[in-house]
């Protein structure tokens, strides 16, 4: 048995074709561009990708991107006043501030700061009691890419034993809120497991869909999942190089044991990584909606 590879890359790219005809509705309709700002603290290398690939994106679908590059040495006052600069602007409808921040400066201060009705990224508390409630306008990205793979793959939901392996407040506490909603596209039995969870593999077992964002290289091997279950990486770790000189990634699972047993899984890289951004994109144009009175999805 060999399980079907769960396409990141074309599932977001449907979406992101979906996102780029909302956009241009939204222009012809109303005159309006949805437009994210981005803000960029030091030079991180990984957070400057990040921000480049963001920008990329809003250029691809026809948004506007703003993008703020501070000093890493910036006081959190400026920081905070740049954010109160970009609430008060209406030619910015997303607000993301590129974590982590460097030492000194508190991110819950910075993250409270962000007007909810701009926090694409779902970070703020209103917004995470918005999604704790059932009700999110501003779902966290990894999370809500998560969801579309599972949907998008034709893996029903419903009365599924979901198992996610991870707590964090980025993706596993919000994707378990975000499945054992009374909704479509969830209903589904959710255990959470982590560092102190007594015999994980008795868990993951019993998982239809398994998805892991434990942080640990390949600690979920093909013996910890049910034959025929849809497993999600999350997981992104570098281990060293290919003989090319490229960098080698692989995911918080054991790709090549697992592949042996599941029925679906995702593939590292390939598989979440391209669903972040996109629904970054899908909040944006959200925000600009929410904006004008309109309907969040249309």
């Amino acid at each position: 048995m060999s399980a079907q590879l769960i396409d990141g890359k074309a599932i977001a790219q449907a979406i992101r074709e979906e996102i780029r005809l909302g956009v241009e509705r939204l222009r012809q309709e109303h005159g309006v561009v949805p437009g994210l700002a981005t803000v960029l603290v030091g030079d991180n290398p990984a957070s400057v990708s990040y921000v480049t690939a963001k920008n990329k994106a809003c250029a691809e679908l026809g948004m506007a991107s703003f993008q703020h590059t501070l000093p890493a040495d910036i006081t959190e006052e400026k920081l905070l006043a740049l954010i109160d600069q970009l609430n008060r602007d209406a030619s910015v409808h997303g607000i993301l501030v590129q974590l982590p921040l460097p030492k000194g400066i508190c991110e819950s201060r910075v993250i409270e700061a962000i007007d909810p009705r701009k926090d694409v990224d779902g970070f703020h508390p209103v917004n995470v009691g918005r999604l704790m409630l059932g009700d999110p306008v501003f779902p966290p990205c990894t999370p809500a890419g998560i969801q579309a793979l599972i949907i998008r793959s034709g893996t029903p939901i419903e009365g599924a034993e979901v198992v996610v392996v991870g707590r964090s407040n980025i993706v596993g506490k919000p994707v378990a809120v975000m499945l054992l909603q009374k909704q479509r596209g969830a209903n589904a039995t959710v255990t959470v497991c982590h560092t102190q969870t007594r015999d994980l593999a008795f868990h993951t077992r019993r998982a239809d869909i398994l998805i892991v964002a434990a942080g640990r290289p390949q600690a979920i091997t093909g013996d910890m999942i049910r034959p025929g279950a849809t497993v999600i990486d999350v997981g992104v770790n570098r281990v060293g190089y290919t003989e090319s000189g490229k960098v080698k990634l692989v995911g918080d699972v054991d790709f090549d044991s697992a592949v042996k047993v599941a029925g679906k899984i995702t593939p590292v890289p390939g598989g979440v990584g391209p669903m972040t951004i996109t629904m970054l994109m899908r909040n944006t144009l959200r925000a600009a909606r929410l904006h004008l009175g309109l309907p969040l999805d249309g």
